[in-house]
């Protein structure tokens, strides 16, 4: 846990020096955000603020940790142990391949909405999702088969439930809704980065109580890149993480959750974007029964209360401590089921 929390204040700086670099990067590009007509008026300001802004932290994260496992490596060969610890493991060649993959995609994504033939869109909805399941199910493929997970942690129960070849579509589903709820919450600036710290500490908390040091490593070094990038983030945003952070941190956090076999715990800890797709599916559903009536004024639900008057400050911070209490309860129901 020390080696974590140093490393995340050197993921933070890092992240905060390839701030001015990219956004001016980002800008020469012309990689700027279109805000879409039906959104709130008030957005319309934001029109050509750089995105793609994942960038950032994703960089770091995927940097420092490679850089630590290819240090214990050599450190090792040469005969130093670090007193017996491994800093990086093999096992987060999962995360951070999909995390890398989910950024990548999304990338695409933003780059075809600002500079593509579909611009305003982005890449067609029903593309995206078959992508995202591949690369969701190679990814539970290859943990359930070569890295053996399989359990289902269930607060109360000491010992988790093997679920076999169950848990690969299980997992599927999991890593692609994760995805697509992180997404749908950055809609407000700083909003999906302080959820995303929120989360990830969470679940870096409860790998560190399993032993699952690797993970916690992942876990806090994400978090500090994260707070770099909030540096730039928050209102009035400078940069926009876009779909290329949006879409690699909720990949990533889907296969974090997962590996801990605490993945019951996601919707309390990641209440927010489970919130935000939740008020997406509730609005549709309404809207196509009543036949053209709203049950909420705009979703995802920080619309609806930004058209009931809160300014997107409020909503944020308010968000924001729902998350970190949330964030409480899913690490003391994982805990109260490893007494």
């Amino acid at each position: 846990m020390d080696i974590s929390l140093i490393m995340t204040s050197v993921a933070c700086l890092a992240s905060i020096l390839c701030g001015r670099p990219l956004i001016r990067l980002l800008k020469h590009w012309r990689i700027g955000k279109q805000i879409r007509i039906e959104g709130p008026s008030s957005h319309q300001v934001k029109t050509g603020t750089p995105t793609m802004g994942g960038i950032m932290f994703i960089a770091p994260v995927l940097v420092m940790i490679s850089a630590m496992y290819l240090y214990t490596r050599v450190a090792a060969r040469v005969g130093f142990n670090f007193g017996g610890v491994v800093l990086v493991g093999k096992s987060l060649v999962v995360p951070m391949t999909v995390m890398l993959l989910y950024a990548i995609l999304g990338a695409i994504d933003d780059y075809m909405g600002v500079r593509g033939v579909r611009r305003g869109e982005g890449m067609r909805g029903r593309t995206k999702a078959i992508i995202q399941v591949v690369i969701a199910l190679i990814a539970a493929v290859v943990m359930n088969l070569y890295l053996g997970i399989s359990r289902m942690g269930v607060p109360g129960l000491a010992v988790p439930i093997e679920l076999g070849l169950l848990w690969i579509p299980i997992a599927v589903f999991i890593i692609v809704g994760v995805t697509n709820a992180v997404n749908f919450a950055d809609g407000l600036d700083g909003l999906a980065a302080l959820i995303s710290v929120v989360m990830y500490v969470a679940y870096g908390v409860i790998g560190y109580l399993q032993g699952q040091v690797f993970l916690t490593m992942f876990c806090m070094v994400t978090v500090g890149a994260l707070l770099g990038f909030l540096w730039f983030n928050v209102h009035p945003a400078a940069l926009f993480m876009g779909d290329t952070g949006s879409e690699a941190l909720g990949g990533a956090l889907g296969v974090v959750a997962l590996m801990t076999g605490q993945w019951l715990l996601l919707p309390i800890i990641a209440i927010i974007p489970v919130a935000e797709v939740l008020s997406v599916m509730l609005q549709v559903g309404y809207f196509k029964l009543t036949k053209g009536k709203r049950l909420f004024k705009m979703a995802p639900i920080h619309h609806h209360f930004e058209l009931l008057g809160w300014s997107e400050t409020q909503v944020v911070q308010r968000f924001w401590l729902i998350a970190i209490l949330s964030g409480l309860v899913g690490v003391g129901m994982a805990l109260f089921g490893n007494r």
